[in-house]
């Protein structure tokens, strides 16, 4: 379907990151295209044909259905079609957030691709909680995706430094803005992350105003749904994971709020997140030390003396387990998919011999 909007691939976040993975002869028989969203058989997406026309289109996965997890498209991703717009094959990501699905299958699930900065949105009332913050940091720190801490709903607070002041206090380089959603001059302090060739994702819990900012930075019309009166909380609204582009040039990508955010292969963004932790962890007596009750445990002696919050070693411990654990059963999961695999390309070459075989004149 093609739209009368002026576009450019720019303004959709290609830099030279990407073209640099092209040779000429790639760039002048291919045509970049950008992924805006992810359905169960059918990938969005956005870009130019091979008139300079903006083109929004409506893709299959089935190129893909054999493709691991990992390797199939997800939201912020590049595509290069050629000039029928057929898929040819998927630019290697520059990042990529990813999480455990949520049940009980050990299934990596991609969250998005290709950002450049990651709002942490949470609001300023009994949404927030440090925490849920911190699996989120750990997400963007394994990326290598800068984070900032967007506060919603700071009109309605009576006390914003309550919020602000303790996450300056555990996070100090992290940055934080408090805002009402619903103001566009008072997000002009978010300008710095949304500038042209920008992408900016979204994450955050349903209702916290992930849909109103959007709204307020994009000038769009997403659907956004009231707040409950009884725990403060707003009702779920997005549905699917989209790309919004911004008033000051960048894009922004919208994700639905997750209930339950599972962490896997993830050490090094625990690692990081935790980093005063992880230093205190270097001084203990011994090196496998779980920061229980061991003798000579430098990180529970920093919570003795009140260096150290016991909610955020608790957290820390946490995540840790977690993600060890779902790392390891999804590398169990990724070992029966090779096997089963192979015994799929197996199975065809056992079928094509048989064929060959019977027939006639052979």
């Amino acid at each position: 379907m093609e739209t009368r909007m002026t576009l450019t691939l720019t303004d959709l976040g290609w830099s030279h990151f990407f073209q640099s993975q092209l040779t000429l002869a790639a760039l002048e028989t291919g045509l970049p295209f950008r992924v805006t969203a992810v359905q169960r058989n059918r990938i969005a997406a956005l870009g130019l044909d091979a008139q300079g026309q903006v083109r929004e289109l409506q893709l299959s996965t089935y190129p893909w259905r054999q493709a691991t997890p990992e390797d199939h498209p997800t939201t912020g991703d590049w595509l290069m079609l050629n000039h029928a717009l057929d898929p040819l094959h998927l630019l290697e990501r520059k990042s990529v957030i990813r999480r455990r699905s949520a049940g009980r299958e050990a299934v990596l699930q991609l969250i998005a691709a290709n950002i450049d900065t990651l709002f942490i949105v949470s609001s300023c009332n009994e949404e927030f909680n440090l925490n849920r913050i911190e699996r989120y940091l750990v997400l963007a720190a394994e990326a290598g995706i800068e984070a900032v801490l967007v506060l919603t709903k700071a009109d309605l607070c009576p006390d914003v430094p309550v919020y602000t002041e303790v996450l300056r206090s555990q996070h100090p380089r992290l940055p934080v803005e408090s805002v009402n959603a619903t103001d566009s001059r008072e997000l002009m302090v978010l300008a710095p992350w949304c500038s042209r060739g920008q992408t900016v994702a979204l994450l955050g819990s349903s209702g916290v105003g992930k849909s109103t900012l959007i709204n307020s930075l994009s000038g769009g019309m997403q659907a956004t749904g009231p707040i409950r009166e009884q725990d403060s909380k707003g009702r779920h609204t997005t549905t699917s994971r989209s790309l919004h582009r911004l008033q000051g040039g960048g894009v922004l990508l919208d994700t639905p709020g997750m209930r339950e955010l599972q962490l896997a292969d993830c050490e090094a963004g625990v690692q990081s997140t935790f980093a005063d932790i992880d230093r205190l962890a270097g001084q203990c007596r011994f090196q496998d030390c779980r920061h229980l009750s061991e003798p000579g445990c430098a990180v529970v002696q920093a919570v003795r003396d009140g260096r150290l919050e016991q909610r955020r070693l608790d957290n820390y411990r946490k995540l840790l387990v977690e993600q060890a654990r779902n790392s390891e059963s999804m590398a169990e999961r990724r070992q029966q998919d090779k096997a089963l695999g192979r015994f799929y390309k197996q199975a065809k070459a056992s079928a094509r011999r048989f064929k060959s075989r019977d027939e006639p004149g052979r």
